[in-house]
């Protein structure tokens, strides 16, 4: 398979494999809720009736004033306990390699498919300035949400896209599945696209 470069003449052979694979809907969703799961921190933490601070004594008298009851700690009453509280844990789940990277591809095609990945020869700016990044932008239409990639994403167009809302700066190496869902549509270098297939080969 070829794509075009966009302002040049020449073309880039890539793989069927990466960008011209079936689109799997379910490995896809699959991939992405186990990697956003992963970045949840699972700090919460409540207390149960055992641990709230409070006399476990018996609140009254077992007969003669209303319901029978035992410690005020109970999770019926107004600054007891949890019945069921939350602890800390890790939402983390098991993606084996070969899942992931046929999610990232299966992405890549869709993509590919619905004319929202850009390839250009080189994409950089000489200096960190947002001003030239939105100069540079206009000269190709990205939608709101665009996602640029870089083989090595330098870091004065790191700093340049850092101040504009849903632009997005990676380089390979930092490519996610959330990223590639969200963006509008997906602007690679040459060179980029030749790391993606050398990893995901």
């Amino acid at each position: 398979m070829e794509l075009a470069i966009t302002n040049s003449s020449n073309k880039i052979t890539v793989s069927d494999a990466i960008f011209g694979r079936e689109y799997n809907e379910n490995l896809v969703h699959q991939v992405v809720v186990a990697y956003r799961n992963a970045g949840r921190a699972g700090t919460k933490a409540q207390k149960t009736r055992a641990e709230v601070n409070g006399t476990t004594k018996k609140s009254k008298k077992q007969k003669g004033g209303g319901a029978r009851h035992g410690a005020l700690t109970a999770p019926i009453f107004v600054g007891g306990g949890r019945a069921f509280a939350a602890k800390p844990r890790s939402f983390a789940q098991k993606v084996n390699r070969k899942m992931y990277r046929a999610a990232i591809a299966a992405i890549l095609s869709e993509l590919n498919r619905q004319g929202r990945i850009t390839i250009v020869e080189a994409f950089d700016i000489d200096a960190p300035k947002t001003s030239g990044l939105v100069a540079k932008l206009k000269g190709f239409e990205l939608g709101k949400r665009p996602l640029i990639v870089t083989e090595d994403a330098s870091e004065n167009l790191f700093l340049s896209s850092r101040n504009l809302p849903y632009v997005q700066v990676r380089d390979v190496q930092g490519l996610d599945p959330v990223a590639l869902v969200g963006a509008d549509s997906v602007l690679m270098t040459a060179d980029a696209v030749k790391k993606i297939e050398e990893w995901l080969a």
